[in-house]
């Protein structure tokens, strides 16, 4: 998926709901950056996250750290304990934290998703689709203190080294989040980015993730383009029973295309009634063939 248009490049067996390990982790981090805004934040770690099973930083019940390097913690060790002590930190008790995490997951448009712990250790109800988590990872991955963090390889303060081999794998390596449990098999959520286009990948039980990833990143970026289909300060025309006007639309638009679809695009316009102190004078509406891209205003000069 890229990331920015959310249009999907590829897609097989995408809305199969299937357990999702620690890639789990990278919805609890962007709640706890929507809930926590002072990452300088004193957490005391509680008896609760010390011994969590699974992957862990080996936090001690009493031992002081911060909100953001429990977030290192946990997106770049895999820490599960990191993942109890910022949930109880937020929230005070796990089943409200995820209820949070679950209408984060909801505003991204993950409606075929259930999160019940913020770990990702195996859970009856605990389940997403890779379509789903790609929806959740690109909505992460435009939050620049996840991104910052998810594309650190070192984080120097506790001498945590990042387990995602992409970063150094992959040529535009920015991210995101590994995971494997027996039930959940191993998965990966990759970004990367290339020419301006941020591309989203995501595996769920697949046992070459890294090989198999690269693969379908390589074929997105020799597939698709990044296009600019729509300037800023390109003018457009609207008319109207009586006259004609002059709108621009004040953003870059840009959309990934393949070679043949360049040709499709096609923008049209018209006018909307004038209010006073009205500074738009139109809209507009992108098309590819016959599906609407985008639609917004047209302002006046």
């Amino acid at each position: 998926m890229e990331m920015n248009s959310r249009r999907v490049l590829y897609q097989n067996a995408a809305d199969v709901r299937l357990p999702m390990a620690s890639t789990t982790k990278i919805l609890t981090c962007l709640t706890v950056l929507n809930i926590c805004k002072n990452l300088q934040e004193e957490v005391v770690i509680p008896k609760e996250a010390e011994g969590v099973e699974g992957s862990s930083v080996y936090l001690k019940a009493g031992d002081k750290y911060s909100v953001e390097d429990l977030l290192y913690g946990l997106m770049l060790r895999s820490g599960n304990d990191c993942a109890v002590a910022l949930a109880l930190h937020c929230s005070s008790d796990i089943a409200r934290f995820c209820a949070q995490m679950n209408k984060f997951a909801q505003s991204a448009g993950a409606l075929n998703s259930r999160f019940e712990n913020p770990h990702g250790l195996p859970c009856k109800n605990h389940y997403t689709t890779a379509y789903d988590l790609t929806l959740i990872s690109c909505l992460a991955m435009q939050n620049p203190v996840f991104k910052k963090i998810v594309s650190t390889q070192y984080y120097p303060p506790y001498g945590w080294k990042n387990k995602n081999k992409m970063l150094t794998l992959y040529e535009g390596g920015v991210g995101i989040k590994t995971g494997y449990t027996k039930q959940a098999g191993r998965c990966l959520v990759s970004a990367a980015e290339r020419n301006g286009m941020t591309v989203v990948c995501t595996l769920l039980n697949c046992p070459t993730t890294y090989e198999r990833t690269s693969e379908l990143l390589d074929d997105a970026y020799a597939a698709y383009s990044y296009e600019k289909i729509l300037d800023k300060d390109l003018p457009l025309t609207i008319k109207t029973s009586n006259q004609t006007l002059i709108g621009y639309s004040k953003q870059d638009v840009y959309y990934p295309l393949l070679a043949d679809e360049k040709s499709l695009i096609s923008i049209q316009t018209k006018p909307k009634r004038l209010l006073k102190k009205q500074e738009f004078v139109g809209e507009f509406s992108i098309y590819l063939a016959k599906q609407l891209l985008f639609s917004g205003n047209l302002y006046k000069l």
